[in-house]
């Protein structure tokens, strides 16, 4: 592999390097993002027998779909030293294992990992696809990537973002970021890790199987992995829907960012008469409260819509997969 920014080892020696520079993980936790990556995570973070970074979704191998946030460390991307490094905790006798949403929807990212780690095994988490289009659109409203309340309206601009119209400050440098429909191609998304990697060596998880029962699925992970799965487990609830209330956050960022003559009066008064450590707590205190709220009802005009539009993709799934997802996700009765 090329050391160039397109081989997704920028600036930084090739995997044949790699015994040098650290360990490449044994396992990836490929997404996506609301289905449970984030309590499987934990989870999977607190076994013995398992290294995970305190970095959820380092991302590096979907370096195609790297998104430029002002003042993220994302915007200039890790070298490949850099990710090994985000594994130099672990003993010898430990799995290490990443967890990034990307490399399920980034083209490359699965033959990219493939030659950095052949050995590697796979973990998918796959959701419904309608509830999970309203879960990240609402996510991508909480964290100002988005910024069109309607899901219709945003699924409807796709077109004008993929030519790079009606796109947000924080999706410009990846408009890729908006294309819902295009995130819920799991067939497709399955089977470029199915192109590089053999059947045994790839676990899909269903992410309503894991809401049921995150115990269950939790060893099944762990048999997968062959780690010790009779150990006693700390349950994690996987993730549940959040909702920005969008106007009140605007105005907290604003003061956060010191956008705006008043703003910025704002915070010098808050920097001033209160310590830094209470100042962060309190916006964090005050998010948790009173920005991130329960959603409102969806559209079930539009759910039933996506469900019609996605039918034909789960029954591929299904059959892919030798599931009946049909029933499990009630696209039965469609």
């Amino acid at each position: 592999m090329n050391n160039d920014s397109s081989s997704g080892f920028a600036g930084a020696r090739s995997p044949a390097g790699a015994a040098s520079a650290g360990r490449v993980p044994d396992f990836f936790i490929i997404g996506h993002p609301k289905c449970g990556t984030t309590a499987l995570h934990a989870m999977l973070k607190r076994h013995p027998q398992i290294y995970m970074p305190d970095i959820k979704e380092p991302q590096f191998f979907a370096s195609d779909l790297r998104i430029s946030k002002p003042g993220s460390a994302d915007a200039g991307g890790l070298t490949y030293e850099q990710y090994l490094a985000l594994f130099a905790g672990a003993t010898p006798d430990q799995l290490i294992g990443d967890a990034s949403t990307r490399h399920i929807w980034s083209p490359t990212a699965a033959a990219r990992i493939a030659e950095a780690q052949p050995a590697a095994r796979i973990i998918a988490l796959l959701r419904e696809p309608s509830s999970f289009l309203r879960s990240l659109h609402l996510q991508l409203l909480q964290n100002r990537s988005e910024r069109e309340p309607s899901l219709r309206r945003a699924i409807a601009l796709e077109e004008e973002r993929r030519q790079g119209r009606e796109l947000t400050e924080l999706a410009v440098s990846q408009p890729r970021l908006l294309l819902y429909t295009e995130r819920a191609r799991y067939l497709d998304q399955l089977r470029r890790y199915h192109a590089v990697f053999p059947p045994d060596q790839i676990l899909v998880l269903i992410y309503e199987d894991f809401l049921a029962d995150n115990e269950s699925t939790v060893r099944e992970v762990q048999r997968f992995l062959g780690v010790d799965d009779t150990l006693a487990l700390e349950v994690v609830r996987a993730n549940e829907t959040v909702q920005r209330r969008v106007a009140l956050d605007e105005a907290m960022f604003s003061v956060t960012y010191g956008r705006g003559s008043f703003a910025r009066a704002l915070k010098r008064m808050l920097v001033l008469l209160t310590p830094r450590s209470l100042r962060r707590g309190g916006f964090k205190a005050l998010q948790r409260s009173v920005v991130l709220a329960s959603p409102k009802p969806a559209d079930e005009s539009l759910m039933l819509e996506l469900r019609h539009r996605f039918k034909p993709e789960v029954q591929a799934l299904s059959e892919f997969l030798d599931r009946d997802l049909l029933t499990l996700w009630g696209y039965d009765d469609i």
